[in-house]
């Protein structure tokens, strides 16, 4: 981790989902669809829910792919799933069966290192994320929060060049999303790994990121990009600031500038 790979361009994409009915035609969801998310840096896309966010996560994973335009990352095209680039879902993915330390030791075995060459890695993930004491847990023992902590985990220890977070903490009370957030901010300080995280909440994306990408309602497209020049290591104590407040106000007027107003 720490490296400088990771990096995503996209270029006029175009993404739609067949309608319910033969004769219903085809929704499009992302429209025109640019973008550069920087390596070695905590890029965070933005938007109202249903405008495209989960759809765009997908095509960068490779779980999707465009209907049309071009996607690199690494100026390659991105053609199918692949082990540099990790997902993690709104939803849990630990294994229900499996305690913690054999949820995060799955992905190494899978692809066919040993349990003892992998544990030493898998052990010191979770020891990081204070889960040291929960290895022989099962995840249904665990709170939301330590879940959330045990799937970072299980991610990392694959060794990705770039993480995908789709809303990774919506559903959490307040006091644990923002320990969360924490927890992935000084990660991220930690090691720049390259990261796209993908939240409809302004404070979160403020807090985390580098630059924040915000998307226009479906038909999605990035219609703004702000840089958010507040320093780092980065504390909770930054949200109290002018520059805050005045980032803060920047990226609203561009939401709503973004957004389709419907007919009162």
């Amino acid at each position: 981790m720490g490296d400088t790979t990771g990096e995503f361009v996209g270029t006029g994409l175009y993404k739609s989902y067949a309608g319910a009915g033969a004769d219903t035609p085809a929704a499009p969801v992302l429209a025109d669809c640019s973008f550069h998310f920087e390596a070695g840096k905590l890029n965070v896309v933005m938007g109202t829910s249903g405008c495209g966010k989960s759809t765009l996560a997908y095509l960068l994973a490779g779980y999707q792919t465009p209907d049309r335009g071009t996607l690199l990352i690494d100026g390659e095209p991105v053609t199918g799933a692949g082990s540099d680039r990790l997902l993690v879902f709104q939803e849990t993915a630990l294994w229900p069966w499996m305690t913690v330390e054999e949820n995060v030791l799955f992905g190494p075995v899978s692809r066919g290192q040993s349990r003892q060459s992998a544990r030493p890695k898998a052990n010191a993930l979770l020891d990081r994320f204070g889960l040291a004491d929960f290895k022989d847990k099962y995840p249904s023992q665990l709170s939301g929060g330590m879940m959330r902590r045990a799937e970072l985990a299980q991610a990392l220890v694959n060794n990705p060049k770039v993480m995908i977070l789709d809303e990774p903490f919506r559903g959490l009370d307040v006091m644990t999303r923002e320990l969360m957030q924490e927890y992935y901010l000084k990660l991220f300080e930690d090691t720049r790994l390259s990261t796209v995280f993908i939240t409809a909440e302004l404070e979160e994306a403020l807090f985390l990121a580098d630059r924040i990408y915000i998307m226009s309602d479906a038909p999605s497209r990035i219609v703004k990009i702000i840089d958010v020049d507040l320093p780092r290591p980065r504390e909770i104590s930054c949200t109290a600031t002018r520059r805050y407040a005045e980032l803060e106000q920047e990226a609203l007027t561009a939401l709503y500038e973004g957004r389709e107003l419907e007919a009162l």
